[in-house]
């Protein structure tokens, strides 16, 4: 109830009655930052700035994965954390113990105050496709306050962007065709990184999950059947104590048991698959008759236990078969190990025999998925080999996004008190673009995006058949004239503050997913490819352009020579 309570106070201007749930992990409290943060709320207090009025843009300098793009991933979590973002009694008496005695009383009364009602957040829409230097949230407030929340935004968006855009990539190479299913819970780092992936591997691309909690908590599909512990758990056929299936029609075949056998016996017999293989694994008979007991409306085999062509594929059939004499349609294999790309052509080839031999309809068509460390790479090999394979089990290299540990997010000042700043760097990739800006995506004739622009807050838009020049934000050289045919502004209020601005609605999950699909479906496909992709431009108005470099010269010592 406190907790509602508080949500409903510190609720956006002009829907003050709107609860906004808390972060999904009870761990994002305003706690969770950096102690300098902290340090540099006391300071500003102290000098009487903490109210002063500053602007921070979030955003990343480079594209992960040796790509072109990014998928923007984490704003709800960020607009739950300010809805409800008020530092509680046990937390200040923390900070207390934190900070050094000599910070004064004071300041703990203003941080018993401290909420997110005068805070603005405007930023990109979950799910799309973004570039670097484009701010992806721009956040106004009293300047103690928006410092508070750098850690925390910085920390919500950065690995969902990363997992999310090596979903997308995924997605990409696997095909539209292909089901993708994320597997990667028990390899994630830790609970949270395993519940952030699910639902960010789902936004970029993937079809269901196997973590079940992700389920509930995001309604996300939910796959999966047993692993190699349950087949290798029985010794024989025997262990089966009840061997009844009812039918679909309703009829009760007494022994399920022996009309497995009995196919499997017709199957050896057959002409077509002779040779193919002798006596299967009986144990493995035993498990997949038992699973399909306790299962025969949902039957998918795990069948490279023992041997996938000798044993694994001819006990599925005989219990496919079984199945499908009583009503029921089997749903398919799983290959966890071996040739992935032979074993799934070899296993398609028997399926299309028995369906042949027995006359069973579509079940040629029946659905191979494949697991076993799959990554980009291995999917591209595969699509290059040929293979049979419709669904795919990704793990360990999707959810810890091994190809690249970090996105690298940064939130920076661009403005306070009106007053645009500027930070410099040796390394031109690290300096800031200053001031507050407007982005916008600028669309061409044949309906890809062009370029993305920035512009100063109170310049003109781009309008659409009107040409404008677009520069390179810190090369001299760069730039090109455009005549637009769509313009799209990029950044949007999620959260007014006291600005009585109409504040965008917080989407589900699956609307996110799809706008995620829609855009990468709109980027031009060189933009996407995998080897080496064209650059997509990131540029600034002349207005901006000449803004930006007097700045710099103004802000940049002088040095002197003797």
């Amino acid at each position: 109830m406190g907790e509602e309570a508080a949500a409903t106070a510190n609720g956006p201007s002009g829907d003050p009655g709107r609860v906004i749930d808390g972060p999904t992990n009870p761990m994002v409290t305003p706690l969770l930052t950096d102690l300098y943060q902290f340090t540099m709320a006391y300071a500003y207090w102290k000098a009487g700035k903490h109210q002063e009025r500053a602007v921070f843009d979030l955003y990343f300098r480079k594209n992960p994965f040796g790509g072109e793009y990014t998928i923007f991933a984490g704003l709800e979590e960020c607009i739950r954390l300010i809805a409800n973002f008020k530092i509680t009694k046990e937390e200040i008496s923390f900070i207390k113990q934190c900070l050094p005695p000599s910070c004064e009383d004071g300041f703990y009364d203003y941080l018993r105050e401290v909420d997110c009602s005068d805070v603005e957040v405007y930023a990109i829409s979950e799910g799309s496709v973004v570039f670097p230097k484009v701010p992806l949230l721009r956040v106004e407030g009293p300047i103690a306050v928006v410092q508070l929340l750098e850690t925390p935004f910085v920390n919500l968006i950065n690995y969902a962007s990363l997992v999310t855009t090596n979903a997308a990539r995924h997605r990409f190479v696997a095909g539209k065709s292909k089901n993708l299913l994320e597997f990667g819970l028990r390899r994630a780092q830790g609970p949270d990184g395993g519940i952030g992936a699910s639902k960010y591997c789902y936004m970029g691309g993937f079809d269901a999950t196997s973590n079940v909690a992700a389920g509930k908590l995001f309604g996300i599909p939910l796959r999966g059947t047993h692993s190699h512990a349950f087949v290798s758990s029985y010794m024989n056929i025997d262990e089966i104590a009840e061997r009844s299936l009812c039918s679909s029609d309703g009829t009760t075949c007494e022994d399920f048991v022996n009309l497995v056998q009995s196919w499997l016996e017709k199957i050896q017999r057959s002409k077509s698959l002779h040779g193919i293989f002798g006596e299967t694994n009986q144990s493995e008979l035993a498990a997949f008759t038992s699973y399909a007991l306790a299962f025969p409306t949902n039957f998918l085999a795990l069948v490279d236990t023992y041997d996938v062509m000798r044993s694994g594929v001819p006990n599925f059939c005989a219990v496919a078969l079984a199945l499908h004499s009583l009503g029921y349609k089997a749903v398919g294999i799983r290959l966890d190990s071996g040739d992935l790309a032979y074993l799934s052509c070899e296993a398609r080839k028997f399926f299309c025999s028995v369906e042949k031999e027995f006359g069973v309809p579509d079940f040629g068509k029946t659905t191979i998925t494949a697991s076993n460390d799959l990554n980009e790479e291995t999917l591209d090999a595969l699509n290059k080999q040929g293979h049979e394979v419709d669904a795919f089990g990704i793990g360990t290299y999707l959810v810890t996004c091994y190809a690249q540990a970090a996105l690298g997010c940064v939130f920076k000042l661009v403005e306070i008190n009106d007053q645009p700043r500027i930070k410099l760097s040796e390394d031109v990739s690290k300096v800031s673009i200053p001031c507050k800006k407007r982005s916008y995506r600028l669309y061409g004739k044949e309906g890809y995006p062009l370029l993305d622009i920035m512009i100063g807050e109170n310049e003109p838009p781009p309008k659409v058949g009107e040409r404008i020049l677009c520069r390179h934000p810190f090369s001299e050289s760069k730039r090109a004239h455009v005549v637009p045919q769509h313009v799209e502004e990029l950044l949007k209020c999620y959260w007014p503050g006291l600005s009585g601005k109409r504040r965008e609605e917080l989407p589900p999950l699956k609307e996110v997913r799809e706008r995620c699909m829609n855009q990468l479906d709109q980027m031009r496909p060189d933009h996407m490819r995998r080897l080496n992709p064209t650059p997509y431009k990131v540029s600034v108005s002349a207005k901006l352009y000449d803004f930006i470099h007097f700045l710099w010269l103004n802000e940049a010592p002088v040095g002197e020579l003797e």
